[in-house]
């Protein structure tokens, strides 16, 4: 009994030190991306998206390699694939417009927290977005690369790969799961550090909406990245449309 005690305890230490390890080097590679990237980018801000991407996508690559080592499918990121008539399709779509609407409320609520210590900030400079006026191709290729690294990519990053390997980490009990909600929103702001610390305020509270969602709706991350979806067109596509 002492020896499968023992044996348990093992396998435990050695299950969170294999998620530190992962979570490090997904977090690591992406980082060492950016800082080689943006000085050879300049003050390009098109170069520094790309710069973005392909952190990004280093990152996606390395969750689902981790996954896949771990003997894990998709269904573990939240990504489960199966047959639905229209009925869960469209009970699936309302549940999006939810996380769009909550998203938003906490992208706002960050906005007015930010507002009350900064004040109103400035509207964006748009400028470095000229390449998308009138421009439908690149408003094509842009939207398809979002939608597969920030709507997708993001979602499986910082929801179900974070909270899962966080929860992991701090022994899986129902604490954990909240304590990994937090500290997986607090890491989805940081990463925005390039729109200036309000921006990282926003996001964050944005992510805390969308990942108290993942939880709620049974963590189907295909709600969230619908959602994600829905916001990335909205900013987008309004570039596209402008004075074109």
């Amino acid at each position: 009994m002492n020896a499968d005690r023992y044996a348990a305890r093992q396998w435990m230490s050695e299950n969170r030190f294999s998620c530190l390890v992962e979570m490090l080097l997904v977090f690591g590679v992406a980082g060492l991306v950016i800082l080689a990237g943006l000085p050879l980018a300049g003050e390009s801000l098109f170069g520094r998206q790309l710069v973005v991407v392909a952190a990004n996508a280093v990152m996606l690559a390395l969750v689902w390699l981790g996954t896949r080592l771990r003997g894990l499918g998709a269904e573990s990121l939240g990504l489960a694939v199966r047959r639905a008539g229209w009925k869960p399709l469209a009970a699936g779509f309302g549940k999006s417009l939810v996380v769009l609407v909550l998203g938003l409320i906490g992208f706002g609520l960050g906005s007015m927290v930010m507002a009350n210590i900064t004040g109103i900030p400035q509207q964006a400079d748009v400028s470095g977005y000229d390449y998308l006026r009138g421009n439908l191709p690149m408003l094509l290729i842009s939207l398809g690369t979002i939608y597969v690294v920030s709507s997708l990519g993001e979602e499986v990053i910082y929801r179900g790969f974070l909270i899962d390997r966080l929860e992991r980490l701090l022994g899986g009990a129902r604490r954990s799961t909240w304590v990994a909600v937090v500290i997986s929103s607090l890491v989805f702001g940081a990463a925005h550090f390039g729109w200036g610390i309000v921006g990282v305020v926003q996001t964050t509270f944005m992510g805390l909406a969308f990942a108290l969602s993942f939880i709620w709706f049974r963590r189907n991350l295909w709600i969230l990245v619908a959602a994600h979806a829905y916001m990335d067109t909205a900013l987008i596509v309004p570039l596209y449309l402008a004075n074109s």
